[in-house]
């Protein structure tokens, strides 16, 4: 043991000391390649953590293309059952569903009404048919809640993204609503007080649990799948209330993940939604994780960086395979199930993610390069109108990301209003958050959005 703790000190003083070496071009020393001979030592000191053999890979952990042991370790990487069948089970008969069908609802009126401190008529929890990163058939989950205040006609609905930003399954909004405050509740879920406001106005809110059930958090395209058909499931409950509502979007950090993946993906996997779809606003959104790679990994962020790599991992299993033995034991061990507040004080380590890849020089990789392609989505346009807000200050989301992600919209024809606002990632919140919210309320009562993306005449 001792000869291993020591052999991944010295890797750890070699890999910073590379990483702090001159780069050889424009991108940050923390993106550089290490030398081959850091991994060959950390996996020939560290062994394979004892993951177990499966006759059988659940339902879960199935990809075609991937070797049994692959999977064995995809499976073990998963986050831990939370006893409750809503956000454990995986139906056998999916594959005969369509995307939005409904599995099973649960009234959680009675433990959601504590949660969200505002008088409420009733809370659902939604389980229904969605579609993972690969376009297999997987379910998701999301909680509506409807407010007292009556509704002449459809009710509009506000979508709201919380930034989950965890591995675990009980960290998710709609298991807190379905059993109460736990250890595993997000302040994100309670900051700021989205959800409550918009019940006062008389909006019905649709809460999706976005990392779907893999707890894939940071993969846009799952987030954007589960999105979309929590609306299409919240339709099928109830037609009469729900089929012909506007709906309206918003989402900060990793709920805006979602958001911008909802928006992107409206087009091609829900165009049916898109006539109802008034408005998405969107705050600190990780647009670009090329970028990312740059300005959080080996800082403080690492331990979220580090959260969000092996939340995608879940769902792309070649970057799996690029896991080397102690990157295998972290995934692995208990840590597979932080929330937001752990993963975050881990960062206090400053790891490079490099002393976790077998691959010396991971972020140029060919999987890497797939990856930033994929969470990019840069050629998809929104069908739904855009407000991007953006602290100046970030050091760790860089306001470029966001810049690009308008310009780029723009470029595409969509209609978008971005405002640039004082501050870093929590600050920034609390000073473009009032006029993000004022938007959304327009969009909601009927009034269209302005586009101040600049047109060639």
């Amino acid at each position: 043991m001792r000869r291993m703790i020591s052999t991944i000190v010295v890797a750890l003083s070699i890999g910073m000391s590379t990483l702090t070496a001159t780069p050889a071009a424009a991108e940050p020393p923390n993106m550089m390649g290490i030398p081959r001979q850091i991994p060959q030592a950390i996996n020939g000191t560290l062994p394979a953590p004892p993951y177990p053999r499966l006759n059988r890979i659940p339902l879960r952990a199935r990809a075609e293309g991937f070797d049994h042991r692959l999977l064995e370790l995809r499976e073990a990487v998963l986050p831990s059952p939370t006893g409750d069948p809503m956000f454990d089970r995986w139906p056998t008969d999916l594959a005969a569903m369509s995307p939005g069908e409904l599995i099973a609802v649960r009234d959680v009126t009675a433990t959601a009404a504590p949660v969200v401190t505002t008088p409420i008529r009733s809370a659902r929890l939604l389980k229904f048919r969605s579609t993972d990163a690969s376009g297999t058939p997987f379910f998701g989950t999301a909680t509506i809640l409807v407010p007292r205040i009556p509704s002449r006609g459809p009710r509009p609905v506000l979508v709201n993204n919380l930034p989950i930003d965890s591995l675990g399954t009980a960290c998710d909004p709609g298991y807190t609503l379905a059993h109460g405050f736990s250890i595993a509740t997000n302040v994100t879920d309670l900051i700021p007080p989205t959800t409550q406001l918009a019940l006062a106005r008389g909006y019905a809110v649709l809460i999706p649990d976005h990392q779907g059930p893999r707890m894939a958090y940071a993969e846009p395209v799952v987030a954007g799948h589960v999105v979309l058909d929590a609306i299409r499931a919240l339709a099928n409950l109830d037609r009469k209330m729900f089929g012909d509502s506007r709906v309206a979007m918003t989402g900060y950090s990793g709920g805006a993940i979602a958001t911008n993946g909802a928006a992107k993906l409206l087009g091609s996997y829900a165009p049916e939604l898109a006539p109802r779809m008034i408005g998405a606003a969107l705050g600190g959104v990780p647009a670009d994780f090329r970028m990312l790679v740059g300005s959080m990994n080996a800082n403080l962020a690492s331990g979220i960086f580090h959260s969000a790599v092996f939340g995608i991992a879940r769902e792309h299993p070649d970057m799996l395979a690029m896991a080397n033995n102690f990157a295998q034991w972290f995934a692995t061990s208990p840590l597979k199930n932080v929330c937001t507040i752990p993963a975050t004080l881990t960062g206090q380590t400053f790891w490079p993610l490099q002393l976790m890849a077998s691959d010396p020089d991971p972020f140029h990789s060919p999987v890497a390069e797939r990856i930033y392609r994929i969470t990019r989505m840069a050629d998809r346009k929104s069908q739904v109108p855009l407000y991007i807000y953006h602290g100046t200050y970030e050091w760790w989301i860089p306001a470029a990301g966001a810049r690009n992600l308008y310009r780029g919209q723009c470029a595409l024809g969509a209609r978008a209003v971005y405002r640039e606002v004082f501050g870093e990632h929590v600050l920034a919140i609390l000073v473009g958050y009032p006029e993000a919210l004022d938007w959304l309320d327009q969009r909601l009562r009927g009034i269209a959005a302005p586009d101040e993306c600049p047109r060639q005449r």
